[in-house]
C-alpha cells in the first residue's frame, strides 16, 4: 500500500500563487475546473486553494515540511529567485532548518540534517 500526503495552502490569488512557486522553480499547474492549483519541488506537491477574502483571515495559513538534501543550496536558489527566505539555522533536534514564507503568510520549512564535525 502505498500513502502519500499533501499539505493545501490558502491562496488569496491563485494566478499570482501559482507565478511566485513557478518563479521559485516549482512545477506548477491550475486545475481545469478554476480555484485549485497544484506546486511540486523534488517529489513533493502541495495544492493550493484560492480564498479571495484570505486578507481578513489570519487564521487560515498553512505549513508544511520539505526535506531536503542540502538546505543551503535551496536557500540560495530560492533567495537569488527573490522569495522571502530565511538562512537555516542549526536546530537542537539535528537538522538544519530555513524558512520560506510565501505571499499569503503559508509557511514551507525546509531542512537537511546537520553537518557532522
Amino acid at each position: 500500500m502505498s500513502t502519500r500526503i499533501s499539505p493545501i495552502f490558502p491562496v488569496s490569488d491563485l494566478d499570482a500563487a501559482l507565478a511566485y512557486y513557478r518563479g521559485l522553480g516549482f512545477g506548477t499547474r491550475a486545475w481545469h475546473g478554476g480555484g485549485y492549483g497544484f506546486v511540486a519541488y523534488d517529489g513533493s506537491e502541495i495544492h493550493l486553494g484560492g480564498e479571495p477574502d484570505l486578507g481578513s483571515r489570519p487564521d487560515r495559513r498553512a505549513t508544511a515540511y520539505l526535506f531536503v538534501e542540502d538546505a543551503d543550496a535551496l536557500y540560495r536558489t530560492w533567495h537569488a529567485a527573490g522569495g522571502d527566505v530565511r538562512p537555516p539555522e542549526d536546530t537542537e533536534w539535528g537538522q538544519h532548518e530555513g524558512v520560506l514564507i510565501d505571499p499569503d503568510g503559508n509557511v514551507i520549512r525546509f531542512g537537511s540534517p546537520m553537518s557532522k564535525g
